[in-house]
């Protein structure tokens, strides 16, 4: 029977790009991961950033236990998406787009960090976006 028979599409080379995207998702988790544990274990650690005359102070383990719950979830959905699941590609959308917020945030900052994992999360979002349903014939 022909594909036009079966109703089944064949996966195309761009099938890579939601590899790709699983792929980039579990590698940032893991760095995520390391980043709060990292802040976890440095006790009494803390930022002081000043801007006009004012003084902020960023609490570290707060920090760190926000970047372990992170990169535990996108090691996760990284996983996910291999089998092809729907939810996983929605939720893993949803947290690239947290993740690029937050790279707006500091922008300021880290300007060329910010710059390179923005363009990251924008290549993420349009492999999963344009060619993730075609991480179903990977599974």
């Amino acid at each position: 029977m022909s594909e036009m028979q079966t109703g089944e599409a064949r996966p195309t080379g761009w099938v890579g790009w939601g590899a790709f995207a699983a792929i980039m998702l579990i590698v940032a988790g893991g760095f995520d991961l390391l980043y709060g544990f990292i802040a976890l274990f440095m006790q009494d650690s803390a930022y002081f950033v000043t801007s006009q005359g004012g003084l902020f102070l960023f609490d570290v383990q707060g920090w760190g236990w926000w970047h372990v719950i992170s990169g535990a979830l996108l090691i996760l959905i990284g996983a996910f998406l291999f089998s092809g699941a729907t939810w996983a590609r929605v939720i893993a959308v949803i947290l690239v787009i947290v993740n690029a917020l937050g790279q707006l945030a500091l922008l300021p900052v880290q300007p060329w960090w910010s710059l390179i994992v923005l363009t990251l999360d924008i290549l993420v979002i349009y492999a999963l976006t344009v060619h993730g349903k075609e991480l179903e014939h990977l599974g």
